[in-house]
């Protein structure tokens, strides 16, 4: 008799989602996380629901037409956290003919399984609200959709939604080592102390980890290397234009660029591609690729941008199947599977690549190839919300409207920051308070000290970094006083 049924090693998208699924199949998870919930790569996306317009130039026909599949399942599953989004792509000073484009804009639509999203028109740039910050030269256009979300809360309700189907979500817990017979026995360091569990089956989800994971807790004898780690850096920068449309942008070395509306007073713009080598934890965006991004930006906008304009930047290291492509943005973005499980020994399963738009599928297989170990029960997360997402994915404004009324003396923008990251549950956060001073001490910006604490209570926020980057993007407009003063907070919170 074990412990659990499976154990997940990694607290990014893969990770939660995959104990999502088998936490509402009724088998009995625990998921180990070294740091916090979506600390690494997670975090550190571009953010997008997307199916990878320019991955079909590489003939990734199958990944392409899977992760259009699952725009509109994620849309309707958290309709808070993920939106429609426009994305104009601008024609000329570029190698790919507007012929070619349309071409695989026609395919896009085609294959993308659309009932809510528009398809592809045609912009005429000069009397186009889109066509205004861009440089003159800019007189057409291609306009198509794709989707946006709050990456890390995404994983954070995963997890959320895992553990309220019974799983145990342990977050600043280290397996140091996993004992493999016919069962596993894992050996754990949880705040300095030493704990020993088993398990019936092992998913090493730990992403840019994974193959620290396996050499050093798994001890697993080297093999092929499979993984090839890729640094990806954005940069963030005050708003450079008025309309909630984003822009896909190529870039003379053949890459596209994305500049999309961010947090409402800001442009995220990102990504690069280049190799990397090293501890993914030290990762950082280099000067070279914020003045790369900078310069992208500058060949289609009137407004200039410079490395001093940059309010924020981060990176992060995506974890790509290696299929042996010779340049890091050629690299397959689609994820591989692999079960290793000998006779007399307890199965194992290793996740490589994956993107964070077709997580929900990746986890669906991931259960089905372990399905010959574990008690079998069908698919289940395609049609079932996560947390705060039970209603209609165009209800934004209506729930919102509902909230006023239950809390008239929150201003529009709290509230609308609150229903995008909580939905239904802004009344889980916001409990009785029947005037703005209910809600304890005010941080900066509208951060207050019920939601501090709602987020330590329920789910897992243990530092200032873990409130103001990852359960919310507030750092944008936090001062290191202010900063300061909220960690001293949830340390006296903390005990």
């Amino acid at each position: 008799m074990t412990d659990f049924d499976l154990v997940v090693i990694g607290g990014g998208i893969n990770g939660a989602g995959i104990a999502r699924d088998a936490a509402g199949r009724g088998l009995k998870v625990v998921l180990f996380e070294q740091s916090d919930l979506a600390s690494g790569t997670s975090s550190a996306s571009s953010k997008l629901i997307h199916g990878g317009l320019r991955y079909l130039e590489h003939g990734a026909l199958r990944l392409v037409r899977a992760a259009l599949g699952e725009r509109e399942v994620l849309l309707r599953m958290a309709p808070h956290l993920i939106r429609p989004l426009r994305f104009v792509l601008p024609l000329g000073a570029t190698s790919r003919s507007p012929a070619v484009l349309r071409l695989g804009l026609f395919i896009y639509d085609l294959i993308g399984r659309r009932e809510i999203l528009p398809g592809t028109r045609t912009l005429d740039l000069i009397g186009d609200e889109a066509g205004q910050p861009l440089r003159p030269r800019f007189q057409r256009a291609y306009e198509y959709s794709d989707c946006f979300a709050d990456d890390a809360r995404l994983v954070v309700l995963n997890a959320l939604d895992a553990a309220e189907r019974g799983a145990a979500i342990r977050t600043r817990t280290r397996c140091v080592r996993a004992e493999r017979g016919d069962v596993w026995r894992l050996v754990l360091n949880a705040r300095g102390g030493r704990e020993e569990v088993t398990a019936r089956v092992l998913v090493n989800a730990a992403g840019a980890w994974v193959e620290t994971v396996a050499e050093t807790v798994l001890r697993q004898a080297p093999q092929r290397r499979r993984l090839r780690l890729d640094q990806g850096s954005h940069i963030v920068v005050r708003r450079l234009y008025d309309h909630e449309r984003a822009y896909i942008l190529q870039a003379a070395d053949g890459r596209v660029v994305f500049a999309i509306p961010f947090q409402r007073d800001f442009t995220l713009i990102g990504t690069t591609d280049r190799s990397f080598a090293g501890d993914p934890a030290g990762v950082a965006p280099t000067g070279e690729e914020i003045d790369y991004l900078c310069g992208v930006i500058n060949a289609y906008f009137r407004a200039t941008i410079v490395a001093a304009d940059v309010v924020w930047a981060f990176a992060g290291v995506r974890a790509l199947y290696d299929d042996r492509a010779r340049k890091p943005q050629d690299l397959g973005r689609d994820f591989a599977l692999v079960l290793d499980k000998s006779f007399g020994e307890a199965p194992l399963l290793t996740v490589y690549g994956g993107k964070l738009t077709t997580y929900r599928r990746l986890a669906e297989e991931a259960l089905a190839v372990l399905s010959r170990f574990l008690p079998q029960a069908r698919p289940w997360t395609a049609k079932s919300p996560l947390p705060g997402g039970g209603f209609v994915y165009d209800g934004l404004p209506a729930l919102v409207a509902r909230m006023q009324r239950n809390w008239p003396f929150l201003p529009d923008d709290h509230l609308w920051r609150l229903v995008r990251a909580y939905g239904t549950r802004v009344e889980a956060v916001l409990g009785a308070a029947r005037r703005l001073d209910d809600l304890g001490q005010r941080f900066g910006a509208d951060l207050t000290a019920t939601e501090v604490r709602y987020l330590m209570t329920k789910e897992w926020a243990r530092t200032a970094d873990d409130v103001l980057w990852r359960r919310s993007k507030l750092g944008l407009r936090f001062s290191a006083a202010q900063r300061a003063a909220l960690e001293r907070f949830m340390a006296a919170e903390n005990g």
